[in-house]
């Protein structure tokens, strides 16, 4: 068995016109949300082996803050550059590169790769994976690189705002 939870960055900072989009950081709200969100995924019981994430300056500290509330080590946490706004292919192949040998991972990363990833590799449907919200799959795969095409079991959804409705979150097959 295999988890992956995908992590979208908390709120950034759109203030400053001069910020290239790699350097935004992250906004008020996103540095309430970030550990808020780490207490809840830790009370979800994650304990990743292995964080991934974005260099992007919001994905970085959102990852850094969430894996601080979970009890992480530093040397937990790796800066991948293909996750870098990544498609689900490329995240996919992070994953096989960097992750092989562990079974729970938390990837941090941004939109729209990570909707389109978790609706890839899910039995269920999301419109959107808000800031700051976490989608957890649990996979009966011997490693990465199988999966994909819905061969994922949603364990839960949550988001800042809260607990995704069922609305919100569709079965296959019921579009």
């Amino acid at each position: 068995m295999r988890r992956i939870t995908l992590l979208r960055h908390a709120k950034s900072d759109w203030n400053s016109p001069t910020r290239s989009d790699f350097d935004r950081p992250l906004n008020d709200r996103g540095q309430r949300d970030a550990p808020r969100m780490g207490q809840q995924l830790l009370k979800r019981g994650l304990h990743p082996q292995l964080v991934l994430s974005s260099p992007a300056v919001r994905a970085i500290t959102t990852a850094r803050i969430v894996a601080a509330q979970l009890g992480c080590s530093a040397s937990a946490i790796q800066t991948v550059d293909a996750l870098y706004l990544a498609s689900p292919k490329q995240i996919l192949q992070v994953l096989n590169k960097h992750a092989a040998k562990q079974t729970d991972v938390l990837l941090v990363g941004h939109n729209p790769g990570l909707t389109d990833l978790a609706n890839l590799i899910c039995d269920a449907r999301i419109d959107n994976l808000p800031t700051c919200g976490a989608f957890s799959v649990e996979l009966h795969a011997g490693d990465w690189s199988t999966i994909g095409n819905g061969a994922g079991k949603l364990a839960w959804f949550d988001y800042p705002k809260g607990i995704a409705t069922p609305d919100e979150v569709r079965q296959s097959g019921s579009d």
